[in-house]
Protein backbone atom coordinates (compact mmCIF):
# COMPACT_ATOMS: atom_id res chain seq x y z
CA UNK A 1 0.00 0.00 0.00
CA UNK A 2 1.02 3.52 -1.32
CA UNK A 3 1.05 6.58 1.26
CA UNK A 4 0.37 9.66 -1.13
CA UNK A 5 1.53 12.73 1.02
CA UNK A 6 2.54 14.77 -1.84
CA UNK A 7 2.91 18.58 -1.84
CA UNK A 8 0.96 20.39 -4.52
CA UNK A 9 3.89 22.87 -5.42
CA UNK A 10 6.13 21.23 -7.80
CA UNK A 11 8.81 24.16 -7.92
CA UNK A 12 8.78 27.15 -5.23
CA UNK A 13 11.33 30.15 -6.26
CA UNK A 14 11.31 32.74 -3.65
CA UNK A 15 7.87 33.39 -3.53
CA UNK A 16 7.00 32.12 -7.30
CA UNK A 17 4.96 28.74 -6.89
CA UNK A 18 4.22 26.37 -9.82
CA UNK A 19 1.87 23.78 -9.14
CA UNK A 20 1.42 20.57 -10.40
CA UNK A 21 -1.54 21.42 -11.84
CA UNK A 22 -0.67 24.12 -13.99
CA UNK A 23 2.81 21.89 -15.21
CA UNK A 24 0.17 19.58 -16.25
CA UNK A 25 -1.95 21.71 -18.14
CA UNK A 26 1.53 23.42 -20.31
CA UNK A 27 3.01 19.90 -20.74
CA UNK A 28 -0.52 18.31 -21.88
CA UNK A 29 -1.45 21.54 -24.31
CA UNK A 30 2.54 21.41 -25.72
CA UNK A 31 2.75 17.74 -25.78
CA UNK A 32 -0.71 17.34 -27.71
CA UNK A 33 -0.08 20.41 -30.15
CA UNK A 34 3.12 18.52 -30.84
CA UNK A 35 1.36 15.23 -31.94
CA UNK A 36 -1.29 16.82 -33.25
CA UNK A 37 0.79 18.94 -35.76
CA UNK A 38 3.51 15.54 -36.34
CA UNK A 39 0.46 12.55 -36.07
CA UNK A 40 -2.68 13.77 -37.45
CA UNK A 41 -2.37 17.16 -39.54
CA UNK A 42 -2.07 16.26 -42.98
CA UNK A 43 -3.35 19.36 -44.60
CA UNK A 44 -0.62 22.31 -44.84
CA UNK A 45 -2.81 24.83 -44.45
CA UNK A 46 -4.68 23.70 -41.05
CA UNK A 47 -0.74 23.04 -39.99
CA UNK A 48 -0.25 26.84 -40.41
CA UNK A 49 -3.23 27.81 -38.78
CA UNK A 50 -3.00 25.12 -36.04
CA UNK A 51 -0.46 27.50 -34.59
CA UNK A 52 -2.45 30.26 -34.23
CA UNK A 53 -5.42 28.11 -32.53
CA UNK A 54 -3.28 26.79 -29.68
CA UNK A 55 -3.85 30.52 -28.29
CA UNK A 56 -7.47 30.13 -28.51
CA UNK A 57 -7.55 26.54 -27.62
CA UNK A 58 -5.66 28.08 -23.90
CA UNK A 59 -7.81 30.77 -23.50
CA UNK A 60 -10.94 28.94 -24.04
CA UNK A 61 -9.44 26.31 -21.44
CA UNK A 62 -9.05 28.61 -18.73
CA UNK A 63 -12.03 30.79 -18.71
CA UNK A 64 -14.02 28.25 -19.98
CA UNK A 65 -12.50 25.85 -16.98
CA UNK A 66 -13.07 28.79 -14.38
CA UNK A 67 -16.13 30.01 -15.21
CA UNK A 68 -17.38 26.33 -15.47
CA UNK A 69 -16.05 25.65 -11.87
CA UNK A 70 -17.51 29.29 -10.61
CA UNK A 71 -21.26 28.35 -12.11
CA UNK A 72 -21.41 24.52 -11.62
CA UNK A 73 -19.43 23.71 -8.33
CA UNK A 74 -19.81 27.05 -5.84
CA UNK A 75 -21.92 29.64 -7.82
CA UNK A 76 -22.96 30.54 -4.02
CA UNK A 77 -19.47 31.14 -2.95
CA UNK A 78 -18.36 33.60 -5.93
CA UNK A 79 -21.47 35.74 -5.99
CA UNK A 80 -20.64 36.53 -2.37
CA UNK A 81 -16.75 37.00 -3.50
CA UNK A 82 -16.53 38.52 -6.97
CA UNK A 83 -12.81 39.08 -6.34
CA UNK A 84 -12.31 35.82 -5.96
CA UNK A 85 -13.15 34.77 -9.25
CA UNK A 86 -10.04 36.46 -10.78
CA UNK A 87 -7.87 34.00 -8.14
CA UNK A 88 -7.00 31.26 -10.61
CA UNK A 89 -4.04 30.33 -8.65
CA UNK A 90 -6.22 29.57 -5.48
CA UNK A 91 -7.62 26.50 -7.69
CA UNK A 92 -10.89 25.96 -9.16
CA UNK A 93 -11.08 24.44 -12.30
CA UNK A 94 -13.95 21.98 -13.78
CA UNK A 95 -13.52 19.86 -16.94
CA UNK A 96 -16.76 20.66 -18.18
CA UNK A 97 -16.33 24.05 -18.17
CA UNK A 98 -13.08 23.43 -20.18
CA UNK A 99 -14.48 21.88 -22.81
CA UNK A 100 -17.31 24.46 -23.60
CA UNK A 101 -14.19 27.06 -23.56
CA UNK A 102 -12.74 24.60 -26.17
CA UNK A 103 -15.92 24.67 -28.39
CA UNK A 104 -16.49 28.33 -28.30
CA UNK A 105 -13.01 29.03 -28.97
CA UNK A 106 -12.85 27.07 -31.51
CA UNK A 107 -16.07 28.26 -33.33
CA UNK A 108 -14.70 31.95 -32.66
CA UNK A 109 -11.22 30.65 -34.36
CA UNK A 110 -12.93 29.28 -37.59
CA UNK A 111 -15.68 32.35 -38.08
CA UNK A 112 -12.46 34.63 -37.99
CA UNK A 113 -10.35 32.48 -40.60
CA UNK A 114 -13.32 31.01 -42.64
CA UNK A 115 -12.39 27.54 -42.13
CA UNK A 116 -14.53 24.94 -40.61
CA UNK A 117 -14.26 24.96 -36.65
CA UNK A 118 -15.13 21.52 -36.57
CA UNK A 119 -11.86 19.97 -38.22
CA UNK A 120 -10.11 21.53 -35.54
CA UNK A 121 -12.16 20.06 -33.00
CA UNK A 122 -11.67 17.05 -34.28
CA UNK A 123 -8.21 17.28 -34.50
CA UNK A 124 -8.18 18.73 -30.70
CA UNK A 125 -10.59 15.32 -29.17
CA UNK A 126 -7.99 13.04 -31.26
CA UNK A 127 -4.73 14.50 -28.45
CA UNK A 128 -7.00 15.65 -25.62
CA UNK A 129 -6.26 12.00 -23.96
CA UNK A 130 -2.80 13.34 -23.27
CA UNK A 131 -4.20 16.35 -21.24
CA UNK A 132 -6.34 14.23 -19.80
CA UNK A 133 -3.57 12.48 -18.29
CA UNK A 134 -1.29 15.12 -17.46
CA UNK A 135 -4.64 16.24 -15.43
CA UNK A 136 -5.24 13.10 -13.59
CA UNK A 137 -1.80 12.58 -12.74
CA UNK A 138 -1.43 16.34 -10.94
CA UNK A 139 -5.02 15.05 -9.33
CA UNK A 140 -3.25 11.90 -7.79
CA UNK A 141 -0.60 14.49 -6.72
CA UNK A 142 -2.96 17.03 -4.96
CA UNK A 143 -5.35 14.06 -3.37
CA UNK A 144 -7.76 15.39 -5.48
CA UNK A 145 -10.64 13.17 -7.09
CA UNK A 146 -9.49 9.84 -5.10
CA UNK A 147 -11.30 6.58 -5.19
CA UNK A 148 -13.65 5.05 -2.37
CA UNK A 149 -11.89 3.12 0.55
CA UNK A 150 -10.50 -0.17 -0.32
CA UNK A 151 -7.93 -2.86 1.27
CA UNK A 152 -6.64 -3.95 -2.42
CA UNK A 153 -2.66 -3.90 -2.28
CA UNK A 154 -2.35 -1.36 -4.26
CA UNK A 155 -4.98 1.11 -2.30
CA UNK A 156 -3.01 4.29 -1.60
CA UNK A 157 -3.46 6.19 2.04
CA UNK A 158 -4.30 10.34 1.30
CA UNK A 159 -2.64 11.71 3.93
CA UNK A 160 -3.92 15.10 3.43
CA UNK A 161 -7.51 14.12 2.58
CA UNK A 162 -8.70 11.46 5.54
CA UNK A 163 -5.64 9.03 6.36
CA UNK A 164 -8.20 5.96 4.93
CA UNK A 165 -6.70 3.57 2.11
CA UNK A 166 -8.81 4.54 -1.32
CA UNK A 167 -9.34 3.80 -4.93
CA UNK A 168 -6.32 5.68 -7.16
CA UNK A 169 -8.79 6.42 -8.84
CA UNK A 170 -7.21 9.52 -10.73
CA UNK A 171 -4.34 6.88 -11.98
CA UNK A 172 -7.40 4.77 -13.05
CA UNK A 173 -8.56 7.57 -15.49
CA UNK A 174 -4.89 8.65 -16.62
CA UNK A 175 -4.37 5.04 -17.38
CA UNK A 176 -8.16 4.31 -19.07
CA UNK A 177 -8.94 7.93 -20.24
CA UNK A 178 -5.17 8.98 -20.80
CA UNK A 179 -3.25 5.85 -22.38
CA UNK A 180 -5.41 3.61 -22.89
CA UNK A 181 -8.11 6.00 -25.32
CA UNK A 182 -5.51 8.08 -26.68
CA UNK A 183 -3.64 4.34 -28.17
CA UNK A 184 -7.54 3.75 -29.60
CA UNK A 185 -7.93 6.45 -31.04
CA UNK A 186 -4.30 6.26 -32.71
CA UNK A 187 -5.37 3.05 -34.19
CA UNK A 188 -8.29 4.13 -35.53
Amino acid sequence: MFINNFDPVAIEIFSLEIRWYSLAYIVGIFVGWLVAKKIFIKNESISKKFDDYITYIIIGIILGGRIGYILFYNLEYYLGNLIDIFKIWEGGMSFHGGLIGIIIASIIFGKRNNQNPFIYMDIVALVAPIGIFFGRISNFLNSELYGVETKLPWAVKFVKVDNLFRHPSQLYEAFFEGLILFLLLLYF
